[in-house]
């Protein structure tokens, strides 16, 4: 499942490398969070609005119901997530008011745990969407991953590793509640400061300007027109938004080559200095010990030194 800047979400089948279905949302989709029973899908906006979607609806049989499946007919088949169809969802939306930052949903399906950038943490229950909890604990810092576990069987203080019958009612055999206690390097101040690292992450999920990504507001619209023109459109036209596309990306390309060229005179510049100084102070030190060594030369050093060589021969 991928998520576009042409407010597209598509499914794809791994197997035949195959689209499957796209659903077009009315704004740019950040996040998705795929039931891990591929009934329905969480789509998340960078307003804060999160879509329900589901994959399979009711339909009438034989005067009962039948479940039917949603999409899947191949690249030409589009589900538009429009007022209607929400309405026809039962107003599948959630409003958190925040920009969301990551998310994730509980094993059992049954809770959404959503992030934001805020470093609010909402717990929504998906069946009603009605909120939960918040957690405000990690407020001033942006939630960048959210995952979920079993809770262990230590903790609950009531659960048996021996189903033998009547064993739940043995105390020995019942798991005692283990307290969960601090780290020591947390208890003693003088371990905290010493071993205490803090690693601030960039904040990658705030939302781009426009929606675009790296792209500019120009050439977005101009990419945008491309892909969604029609199949009937002339090849004048899409060969006149490919020239000037390309023309915008020449430009692009020029500017930055010009920029990279003060650069690159600046860096010249500073190099040059750096070794004619450098050089300059060798030349002077080769200079100061060269004359030094020739007027301290002793006489009778050479003359050692002279018949040394002819014992040698």
């Amino acid at each position: 499942m991928t998520a576009s800047a042409d407010h597209s979400v598509k499914i794809w089948d791994l197997g035949t490398k195959s689209l499957l279905t796209t659903f077009q949302f009315p704004e740019s989709i950040s996040l998705l969070a795929w039931d891990v029973t591929e009934r329905f899908f969480f789509a998340f906006s960078s307003t804060g609005s999160i879509y329900q979607i589901n994959l399979f609806r009711q339909k009438p049989r034989f005067g009962g119901h039948a479940m039917q499946a949603i999409g899947g007919l191949g690249a030409n088949d589009v589900v538009r997530i429009d007022e209607e169809y929400l309405q026809a969802q039962k107003k599948r939306l959630i409003q958190v008011g925040q920009v969301v930052s990551s998310a994730t949903i509980s094993l059992s399906s049954t809770w959404l745990l959503v992030g934001t950038v805020d470093g609010q943490i909402h717990i929504y229950d998906i069946p009603s969407h009605q909120l939960l909890r918040s957690i405000s604990t990690h407020k001033g810092f942006s939630i960048s991953h959210l995952q979920t576990m079993m809770k262990p069987p230590d903790l609950s203080g009531h659960v048996s590793i021996d189903f033998r019958v009547g064993a739940s009612a043995d105390l020995k055999d019942t798991i005692p509640v283990k307290p969960v206690v601090p780290f020591q390097r947390t208890r003693d101040a003088k371990a905290r400061e010493a071993h205490e690292v803090l690693v601030l992450l960039k904040n990658k999920t705030a939302p781009p300007p426009d929606f675009c990504g790296f792209y500019e507001s120009e050439d977005f619209l101009k990419e945008h027109a491309f892909f969604v023109q029609p199949v009937s459109t002339n090849n004048s036209s899409s060969s006149a938004t490919n020239t000037a596309s390309l023309q915008s990306r020449v430009q692009d390309l020029e500017y930055e080559v010009e920029q990279l060229r003060v650069q690159l005179g600046k860096a010249k510049g500073v190099n040059d200095a750096m070794w004619d100084t450098v050089v300059q102070r060798f030349v002077d030190q080769g200079r100061s010990n060269g004359g030094t060594s020739s007027e301290a030369e002793d006489p009778e050093d050479s003359k050692r030194n002279r018949k040394r060589g002819r014992t040698g021969n």
